[in-house]
């Protein structure tokens, strides 16, 4: 396991969690009574051992001190966001080792807040008398945490923020991203904790930039249209289809005639892009399977697909270039992941529409092009992949390997799934943290962790998952 991730980059003490918590029990229980003692991880100073015990089956955490003398201070941290902020001052259950002794342990105390949807982690910190700090990672029970990929789910609704209902706080089109991951976990894991999360965001954000989850940039509005179509299939609410719709339609009344066609990135001008109309293709496709009867929809997306591959994006390579410059040539800008992917997820959906196998003969190519051309030391690697995990460029892998996944269950021979397989295997092997928090390298090494690469592991995950368990 990778020792090199740290959360969110910043360790501050901003009030972040309540101070008391009652699940199935309230906080400050004995210890003595928990069924079971785990020890999740531990950390050491001034020859004390300091560990983090956990009794899974009540969902339950406590520090303990060993190894030291009286006057040892021991005590537990608890976060709701990750590790990136705790209570200020709360050190609970802070206890001091007794005359005689050589060690001690604090009572136990909850780590989530079922009351109010926090997703939490704890830590134990020590304090020789007289001496320094040293607190362990931070670490959860495997409660909605018994498999990898609903770890990972667990550990990306850390970042998911209870007030704007997005993640992050205010990512846009990245929490659409972060959502569909969290709905196909649900659909794949059977896990379906957090289902408020699509319907709390639905709510909360209903009416938010240009409504029905509209806004200038036509590419956030297929990203968030299509994950409504997520938690339409989920919950069969036509709302969330209808939503949909409106999203398709916002995007269909940008394609304009610049370049012969396609949809603009962004109405404040006539740039043309792959993957605005990509989305636009898996979008209108997806609608049309969904609508009996339709012509429309399908109509739509046999058009963008028409254009796209006739736009010259797609270069000699079998890559797809970022977009067209102004004289409509291919503006040779990087083949990012989600490039690669989502035309992948696009051409599937609309094999399953029209039933041409061309599109699944054409997909395979680009497929076999890009699992090739993107891996650096046997991973997916993004074009100038750096070492954070906030921004756009974080959630292209986990569309790439989504778009990779739903191509290759479609393939009989399911083609892809030695290297979906991998890839999890490293990134689960090489770049997890004791929180099962994921970084930006799939192949190891130091990099922070935030919901975009959180998103995008569960996303492989959830792939691996889904290939491998038919």
């Amino acid at each position: 396991m990778s020792t090199g991730l740290v959360v969110g980059g910043t360790t501050t003490t901003a009030s972040a969690a309540p101070l008391n918590v009652c699940n199935r029990y309230c906080d400050a229980r004995d210890p003595s009574l928990s069924p079971q003692d785990r020890v999740a991880v531990t950390a050491g100073i001034s020859s004390r051992t300091i560990a983090l015990h956990f009794d899974d089956a009540d969902g339950m955490g406590w520090g303990s001190i060993d190894n030291g003398g009286p006057g040892d201070r021991v005590w537990l941290d608890r976060s709701m966001d990750g590790g990136r902020t705790w209570s200020s001052g709360s050190a609970l259950g802070a206890t001091t080792v007794p005359s005689g002794g050589r060690g001690w342990r604090t009572q136990m105390y909850n780590v989530d807040d079922w009351n109010t949807q926090g997703v939490g982690a704890l830590r134990a910190c020590g304090q020789p008398a007289g001496g320094g700090i040293a607190c362990t990672p931070w670490a959860r029970t495997t409660w909605n945490a018994n498999s990898r990929s609903t770890a990972a789910a667990t550990a990306l609704m850390m970042s998911y923020d209870r007030g704007s209902k997005l993640f992050g706080g205010n990512g846009w089109w990245t929490s659409a991203n972060a959502l569909t991951a969290i709905t196909d976990n649900i659909r794949i894991s059977g896990m379906g904790s957090y289902a408020y999360a699509f319907a709390d965001t639905y709510a909360r954000n209903i009416n938010a930039q240009g409504g029905q989850f509209r806004n200038e940039y036509l590419d956030d509005t297929g990203w968030w249209g299509l994950l409504w179509i997520n938690a339409y299939d989920l919950t069969g609410d036509r709302r969330y289809l209808d939503t949909a719709r409106v999203d398709a339609d916002h995007m269909n009344a940008n394609w304009n005639s610049t370049c012969g066609g396609g949809v603009r990135w962004s109405t404040n001008g006539n740039y043309k892009n792959a993957i605005t109309n990509e989305l636009f293709i898996q979008l209108n496709a997806a609608l049309h399977n969904r609508t009996p009867g339709d012509t429309t929809y399908l109509g739509r997306a046999q058009r963008g697909w028409n254009w796209l591959r006739d736009s010259g994006m797609i270069n000699a390579d079998r890559m797809i270039n970022d977009g067209l410059d102004d004289s409509c040539a291919n503006n040779r800008q990087p083949t990012w992941t989600y490039n690669q992917g989502v035309v992948l997820a696009a051409l599937t959906e609309l094999h399953r529409a029209t039933g041409d196998a061309g599109l699944l003969t054409t997909a395979r190519s680009l497929a076999d092009a890009s699992t090739v051309r993107l891996q650096s030391d046997g991973v997916l690697r993004e074009p100038g992949e750096g070492d954070n995990c906030t921004g756009d460029g974080p959630s292209f892998k986990g569309a790439y390997v989504r778009g990779l996944g739903q191509l290759n269950r479609q393939l009989p021979d399911h083609p892809y799934a030695a290297t979906i397989k991998r890839w999890a295997n490293s990134a689960y092997d090489r770049n997890r943290n004791a929180l099962d928090q994921y970084g930006p390298h799939w192949n190891g090494g130091a990099g922070a962790t935030d919901y975009g690469c959180q998103h995008s592991v569960l996303d492989l995950l959830n792939a691996d998952t889904e290939t491998h368990r038919r």
